[in-house]
């Protein structure tokens, strides 16, 4: 059972609750989104087929107990599936980046999913499944990227329209070079959003390259 694999990495989580935490990243490759703030252009094609004890095998030579499997869009690859259950099987604390365009319910339930909800600017916002909300876990997390006031204002409405701080956290990130981060600060500290402000890590430290 093989996948097609962009890349596997050691680095630190740069988002969500596991963040500063050292990680192994397997990127899947390809994606039907195109998001206009995606920062992962470079998976949308190519890669290497590989099966997944041999993704095992690239994983366990690192020092991490942390697995993520990011993409790209991971659940376009319906062999990611199996793949995340043998990773939870191998013993690892696994997440799950998904773009919230495909179905959750079928993800091992040992999985933590970081589902993006996709805001106007993204140019996606039609791609939201909504129906995912309902097989969010508590210790899954929702992530909006936020690329203007308007997009903010979106996520606000819906925060509140779907209770989605009692489902499990909610994420609110600036998209680099289209909102200042202290200004999306300002606005959910003006409005007591209750949700947790998150900048990139990876980026403050490497900047947007490859591997990191």
């Amino acid at each position: 059972m093989a996948l097609r694999i962009t890349e596997i990495f050691y680095s630190l989580q740069g988002e969500a609750s596991r963040v500063g935490l050292p990680t192994v990243f397997v990127r899947l490759t390809g994606c039907p989104l195109r998001c206009t703030w995606c920062d992962t252009t470079y998976s949308f094609s190519g890669g290497e087929m590989m099966e997944i004890a041999d993704i095992l095998a690239v994983v366990a030579a690192h020092p991490a107990h942390q697995v993520c499997v990011t993409g790209g869009e991971p659940l376009a690859q319906k062999e990611c599936l199996p793949l995340l259950t043998a990773l939870c099987d191998a013993g690892y604390d696994v997440s799950l980046e998904t773009s919230g365009a495909f179905d959750i319910a079928p993800v091992d339930p040992r999985v933590s999913c970081i589902m993006d909800l996709k805001a106007p600017d993204s140019g996606e916002a039609a791609k939201n499944l909504w129906a995912n909300l309902a097989h969010l876990k508590p210790r899954d997390e929702i992530k909006i990227v936020i690329a203007s006031r308007e997009d903010y204002e979106w996520a606000r409405e819906v925060v509140h329209a779907h209770g989605l701080d009692a489902r499990c956290p909610v994420l609110l990130s600036p998209a680099q070079g289209s909102v200042e981060p202290a200004a999306l600060a300002g606005w959910i500290l003006e409005d007591g959003l209750p949700v947790r402000f998150q900048l990139q890590l990876h980026k403050l430290l490497w900047g947007n390259i490859q591997g990191k």
